[in-house]
């Protein structure tokens, strides 16, 4: 089923997500296959479950091609269950970022180049993983949600934060983020 997408402004962004209790919960799997579904229908490269008002530790993301960030290397579909995040690198990389949540606008955003991050697999068992580069940045974005924060409230310079068709007035991007 495809869930609403809440959008910026919605109180519900902004809270901290609560760990999932019980990964054997049934209604798991229910939210996760939605979560793929909405993310799916919605050209995403990412979703947290706040994100579909659902107030939980839970994020997916990953892709092979991705129509809204081309040229971007796949990164690896993965489910994770009450995430954490480790940054192991003090470097930064600004890269454009958008967001379901708000819908038609980029922002340059500022994030670690290097991280290592894990949690629980739907199977019950643990993933750790380094990821780099626009991995890193997928990962970290998601991360944010769950403590309530979404990619505005991380870009330093507001002139660099706008619509796609204003800022990339010859990107079929547009056209894309209209639909």
């Amino acid at each position: 089923m495809i869930r609403e997408i809440l959008k910026m402004g919605d109180p519900r962004l902004l809270q901290v997500a609560a760990p999932v209790a019980d990964i054997t919960d049934p209604a798991l799997a229910g939210i996760i296959a939605d979560m793929y579904e909405t993310m799916h229908a919605a050209n995403g490269v990412g979703l947290a479950a706040p994100q579909v008002g659902v107030g939980l530790r839970l994020m997916i993301f990953g892709f092979d091609e991705s129509p809204r960030y081309p040229g971007e290397p796949a990164v690896p579909v993965t489910t994770l269950i009450n995430p954490w995040l480790e940054i192991l690198t003090e470097e930064t990389e600004d890269g454009w970022e958008g967001c379901l949540s708000v819908p038609g606008m980029r922002g340059l955003v500022p994030r670690a180049t290097h991280v290592r991050y894990g949690g629980v697999l739907e199977d019950g068992t643990t993933l750790v993983r380094e990821a780099r580069g626009f991995h890193a940045r997928v990962f970290q974005h998601e991360f944010d949600h769950l403590d309530g924060v979404l990619y505005p409230q991380r870009i330093v310079d507001m002139t660099q934060f706008g619509f796609i068709e204003a800022l990339f007035p010859d990107s079929p991007l547009a056209a894309l983020e209209a639909d």
